[in-house]
C-alpha cells in the first residue's frame, strides 16, 4: 500500500523572548502519522488551544519547517526548503482551508479573481472559456456556481458561502489532500453541518483526503475515520475515531470528552469533569511517556 503523506517523529521548537528572558517552547514533540494513497479518509487532529495541532498542520503545509523529523508526500521529502517549482508542485497537491474565510480573502478583491489566479497558477490556463470552466467546475463541487460569485466581494457573501468558495479555490488544482484548520469555527452554527457534510462528500465522492483540525469532538466523531488527540505538543491517543471517542483511555482524552456539555443537563451548567480528572491530566503534561499499542488498534501514551 503506497503512502500519500507520512510524518515521522516531527518536532517543532520555538525560541521566544529577548536576550535576558529567552525561553524555548516545544510546540510539537515527536509526532508521527501517515495517510494511505489508496483509501481517502478524514484524519482529524484534536486538541485545545496550545496543543500544537495548528503548528503540526502548518508543518504539513510547508508553512513551518520542523526542528527535527521528516515529512514526506508520495515518498518525497518536503520538510526542507525547496525550489520554487517544487514548492508549486507540492502546493498543487496539498491545499489549505483556513479558519476564518473573511481573513482568507482580501476585502477589496473580487472572489472570482482569486479563483482565476489559482487556475492560472496551477492549471496554466489562459483562455476565458477554460478559466470559467475550471472555476465553475470547482464551485459546483461545493454547491455554488460561477454565476453566484462572479463580480462579488467577500462582504457580499455569508460566512458559509465564503468558506465554500475558499474550499472551491483549494479544489481547482484537483489536490488529493486538503488541510482544513478549524474550517467551521468562524461559521454560524446553523451552517456548520453544511461545511462538515461538504468535507464528507469530498472524501466519499471525489476521493479527496482531508486533515481536519478541530477542538470540536462532535464534528470529529461525525466525520472522522481516524484521529489523534494532542496535549501540549504530544500525541496522547490515536486510532479509529469511534473507538477512541466512544471510550477514551488517556486521562486528557477522557477530560476532553467529559468537558462537552450534554443536552440532557441543559441549563444546569454541570460537566462530567471533577477536580481529580483535571489534576491528573495536568500532572502528565511534564512527562514524556511513550505511545503503546492496544488490542483494539489504538495507541495510547503511557507513563512510568
Amino acid at each position: 500500500m503506497s503512502t500519500l503523506l507520512e510524518v515521522r517523529n516531527v518536532s517543532k521548537r520555538f525560541t521566544m523572548g529577548g536576550l535576558l528572558s529567552r525561553k524555548t517552547v516545544e510546540a510539537v514533540q515527536d509526532a508521527s502519522l501517515s495517510l494511505s494513497a489508496e483509501t481517502p479518509e478524514i484524519f482529524t487532529i484534536i486538541g485545545e488551544s496550545g496543543s500544537g495541532k495548528t503548528t503540526l498542520a502548518r508543518m504539513i503545509l510547508g508553512l513551518e519547517l520542523p526542528t527535527s523529523g521528516e515529512i514526506s508526500f508520495r515518498g518525497k521529502t518536503v520538510s526542507h526548503r525547496v525550489g520554487r517549482q517544487e514548492r508549486l508542485d507540492f502546493m498543487a497537491n496539498v491545499q489549505p482551508v483556513f479558519q476564518n474565510p473573511f481573513e482568507a480573502f482580501n476585502p477589496l478583491k473580487r472572489i472570482d479573481r482569486y479563483l482565476e489566479s489559482t487556475a492560472k497558477r496551477f492549471l496554466k490556463l489562459s483562455h476565458r472559456d477554460e478559466l470559467d470552466g475550471a472555476m465553475d467546475g470547482a464551485l459546483q463541487k461545493v454547491g455554488l456556481s460561477l454565476a453566484e460569485v462572479q463580480g462579488r466581494y467577500p462582504h457580499e457573501m455569508s460566512g458559509g458561502q465564503l468558506q465554500r468558495a475558499a474550499i472551491a479555490r483549494a479544489l481547482i488544482p484537483n489536490p488529493p489532500l486538503l488541510v482544513a484548520d478549524e474550517p467551521v469555527s468562524m461559521v454560524d452554527a446553523s451552517l456548520r453541518m453544511s461545511i462538515v457534510n461538504l468535507l464528507k462528500s469530498l472524501r466519499d465522492d471525489l476521493g479527496v483526503s482531508v486533515i481536519y483540525i478541530t477542538h470540536d469532538l462532535a464534528t470529529a466523531y461525525y466525520i472522522s475515520n481516524r484521529l489523534i488527540i494532542m496535549q501540549r505538543g504530544r500525541i496522547v491517543e490515536m486510532g479509529d475515531a469511534r473507538t477512541v471517542l466512544d471510550a477514551p483511555e488517556h486521562p486528557y482524552s477522557r477530560l476532553l470528552k467529559a468537558s462537552v456539555l450534554s443536552t440532557e443537563d441543559a441549563g444546569n451548567g454541570k460537566l462530567a469533569t471533577d477536580a481529580g480528572m483535571v489534576k491528573l491530566a495536568g500532572d502528565l503534561v511534564s512527562q514524556a511517556g511513550r505511545l503503546v499499542d492496544r488490542p483494539d488498534g489504538r495507541m495510547v501514551r503511557v507513563y512510568g
